[in-house]
């Protein structure tokens, strides 16, 4: 569709047949059928054209196979566009379909029978994602199954009063200690950190990004992530600003510090200060107890905002 052109009602177009240019686009990409009825890529890349500019977000809260996100890459690849994309998606089929299309056709355009047809030229690849994140949702029922009970009164008592457990959900008192209510104790671990959920009818433990989650609760727009080691020791180490405060520049440092001793920490504070990781900052956080000098810890600031109230 000609750009600048006033779309009409009912869009017709050897492109946006869903057989050839969903369907078995998609199986070529998959190497499988495990879809049904996925649109066109070329009826998203023309509807992309018409309303987006070359530096536009699109937002698709219904993703299903990907078809949006694929769009996107292609549309960037052809006009060297800057366009990014949100997807959400709750079906099983994300895992199966959505995450493997989009990291394949991230890597190249062309694909047969689930295998590479070619490598991506200098070009398309200088047009394609650096880096593609995805986040797990906690739902409302892996919470509620992931509650962890200290004392005696365990769960035989929880009918009784489950309508009281819903309505407020954290469980002050019982449940202080809960993986799912965030036991700060163990960010001295952030990286071995676990919480279950709901996968396939079953429970399973999933590793959760504290970090990463700790980033999105202080509102910081991420500019650089780096990693660093101390011997055995790992340091990730986010820069950037928050939103709340733009142009203060905020360092986020995270390490295991499980069965440290004082001399680990002096360690630490030295290995910190001559890699310059906290100073030039207007403001330092880093998790668990240290003697960082000029830092602030992450665990009341991660727990006050992970259960602050809602504001419009």
């Amino acid at each position: 569709m000609p750009e600048g052109k006033k779309p009409k009602t009912v869009w017709y177009g050897s492109g946006y047949s869903a057989t050839t240019y969903g369907t078995k686009l998609l199986n070529d990409i998959l190497g499988s059928h495990d879809f049904s009825y996925p649109k066109s890529v070329f009826l998203m890349i023309d509807c992309l054209r018409m309303w987006l500019s070359e530096n536009s977000t699109v937002v698709d809260y219904f993703a299903g196979s990907g078809t949006t996100g694929h769009a996107v890459i292609n549309l960037n690849r052809e006009d060297g566009g800057q366009r990014k994309f949100i997807l959400v998606e709750m079906g099983d089929y994300f895992d199966t379909v959505l995450l493997p299309r989009i990291k394949k056709v991230t890597y190249t355009p062309e694909w047969r029978n689930g295998k590479p047809r070619r490598e991506a030229t200098d070009e398309e690849a200088e047009s394609s994602p650096r880096v593609i994140k995805y986040i797990r949702m906690e739902s409302y029922e892996d919470a509620l199954d992931g509650i962890e009970f200290d004392d005696n009164l365990g769960r035989m008592n929880l009918e009784d009063r489950i309508q009281d457990y819903l309505l407020k959900y954290m469980l002050k008192w019982e449940t202080q200690n809960s993986q799912t209510l965030l036991n700060v104790e163990n960010l001295g671990s952030p990286f071995d950190y676990r919480l279950r959920a709901h996968v396939n009818g079953g429970d399973r433990e999933r590793n959760a990004d504290v970090a990463e989650t700790f980033n999105y609760l202080l509102g910081l727009n991420v500019r650089t992530r780096r990693v660093h080691y101390d011997g055995d020791t790992r340091y990730i180490v986010y820069r950037g600003e928050t939103r709340e405060s733009p142009g203060r520049e905020v360092v986020v440092i995270w390490r295991d510090t499980k069965g440290w001793t004082v001399e680990d920490h002096e360690l630490d504070r030295r290995f910190v200060a001559e890699h310059i990781l906290a100073d030039g900052y207007d403001t330092a956080y880093v998790n668990s107890p240290s003697c960082i000098a000029g830092t602030k810890p992450v665990e009341p600031i991660f727990h006050a905002r992970m259960f602050a109230p809602v504001t419009a």
